[in-house]
C-alpha cells in the first residue's frame, strides 16, 4: 500500500483563503482506511476549522466532513472494509473505545472522539485517512453527491428524530426551511409522523408540502403555539435554525411531556427558556449531536429506501472557496457539495 498523490484545498492558518495543493497521503496506519474521495459537502461548521474557531485545531488543516467516496487502501489489522468499497464519513471521526461512554456503548459521546477536517485532514481532497470505525457503507441507490450531505445534515436530523422518542402519528414540528430542515421534513414525513413545518414566509409553503409537510405555518403571520395548540400541541418540535430570538413560542407549542430538541445551534445568543411550562407540563429540552458511523449506515439506508434525498449545488474541488462563501451566504438552496472526482 504506497502513499498516493492528490490535491487539496487546505486552509494555511485561521481565517486564510483556501489553497490548492499537491499533497502525499500516505498509507493508513493501525485501524485506519484510506478513501479516494468522489464529494464532499460543503457545511456550515466547516467555519469551525476555516475560523480557527474550535479550539486546539492545527493548521494548515483541510476541511470537510461530508465524505462519499471509495475505500482505495486498508491497514492489514481492519477485516471489515475492502478496497473499491462505496463509503461514506461524516463528523464523528472515530471513537477510543475506552473512555468510560465507550466502554457502555455510547459512542457518539466518546470523551476522546475525534473530529473529521478538524482534527485530522478532511474531504476538500482527493484523498482521506480515517479510522475505520467511523467509516459507513455506503447504500448503492445514493449518488456521491446525494449521500454527501446525508453524513452530517442527514444524520443529525434522522438520528434526532428516530431517538426523540415519537411514533407514528405523533405531531411532530420541524423549525426551519433550510439545509438541515429540508431533510427533517423529509424524513419525519417518512416515518409517519404528522409532519408541521415553520418558517418565515408564505412562499415557502409550496416546498415545504412538496418535501412532504401535512401542515405549514407562517411565523410571520400567524402565531406558531396557537396554531399548534388548535391541533393538540407539538409532541416533537425540532428546532434546525440558528436564531435564538425565534424561540420564545416554541414551549407554548407543545403538548404535555412534548419534547424541544435542538440540532441548529443558535448563533446569536443563548437560547431563553421559560421554566413554568416546563414545570407544569413534564416538558423537556434536549439537544443531539450527530451519531457514529452505523448511525451514518442507518441514515444511508433509510434515505435510499424511503427516496429522501438533499437539494443540492455542487461546485468543483478548485472552486471550494466559492462553494463555501455560497454556503456562508445562507443563499444556497440548499446544500453545498464539491464535485470532487468529477464524475
Amino acid at each position: 500500500m504506497p502513499s498516493v498523490k492528490g490535491r487539496a484545498m487546505q486552509v494555511p492558518a485561521a481565517g486564510g483563503a483556501f489553497q490548492l495543493i499537491e499533497k502525499e497521503f500516505p498509507e493508513p496506519g493501525p485501524g485506519q482506511v484510506r478513501i479516494r474521495v468522489h464529494a464532499c459537502g460543503v457545511c456550515h461548521s466547516d467555519s469551525l476549522t476555516k475560523e480557527g474557531q474550535w479550539p486546539g485545531v492545527q493548521f494548515p488543516r483541510v476541511p470537510g466532513h461530508e465524505i462519499a467516496g471509495v475505500v482505495d487502501a486498508v491497514a492489514a489489522d481492519v477485516p471489515l472494509f475492502k478496497p473499491g468499497q462505496r463509503v461514506g464519513l461524516g463528523w464523528h471521526g472515530g471513537h477510543c473505545n475506552f473512555c468510560d461512554p465507550c466502554r457502555r456503548g455510547d459512542f457518539i459521546l466518546c470523551q476522546n472522539q475525534p473530529i473529521s477536517g478538524i482534527s485530522y485532514d478532511g474531504g476538500y481532497a482527493d484523498y482521506v485517512i480515517a479510522p475505520a470505525n467511523a467509516l459507513a457503507l455506503m447504500a448503492p441507490e445514493l449518488s456521491d453527491t446525494d449521500a454527501a450531505p446525508l453524513l452530517c445534515a442527514g444524520i443529525t436530523t434522522f438520528n434526532a428524530l428516530r431517538n426523540s422518542g415519537a411514533r407514528p402519528g405523533d405531531t411532530v414540528v420541524i423549525l426551519g426551511i433550510g439545509g438541515l430542515g429540508h431533510l427533517a421534513i423529509q424524513y419525519a414525513a417518512k416515518s409517519g409522523y404528522r409532519t408541521v413545518a415553520v418558517a418565515r414566509g408564505q412562499d415557502k409553503a409550496p416546498l415545504a408540502k412538496q418535501l412532504g409537510a401535512h401542515v405549514y405555518i407562517d411565523s410571520t403571520t400567524q402565531d406558531p403555539a396557537k396554531e399548534l395548540q388548535k391541533i393538540g400541541g407539538a409532541n416533537i418540535i425540532l428546532s434546525t435554525i440558528t436564531s435564538s430570538k425565534a424561540f420564545d413560542w416554541v414551549l407554548d407549542g407543545l403538548a404535555p411531556a412534548g419534547k424541544f430538541i435542538v440540532v441548529g445551534a443558535p448563533e446569536d445568543g443563548p437560547i431563553t427558556i421559560n421554566p413554568f411550562p416546563l414545570l407544569l407540563g413534564r416538558r423537556t429540552v434536549a439537544g443531539w449531536p450527530s451519531g457514529t458511523g452505523m448511525d451514518s449506515e442507518d441514515t444511508l439506508k433509510f434515505s435510499a429506501l424511503q427516496g429522501v434525498k438533499p437539494m443540492n449545488e455542487v461546485y468543483p474541488l478548485e472552486k471550494a472557496e466559492e462553494a463555501y462563501q455560497r454556503m456562508m451566504s445562507g443563499k444556497a438552496r440548499f446544500r453545498v457539495v464539491l464535485n470532487v472526482s468529477g464524475q
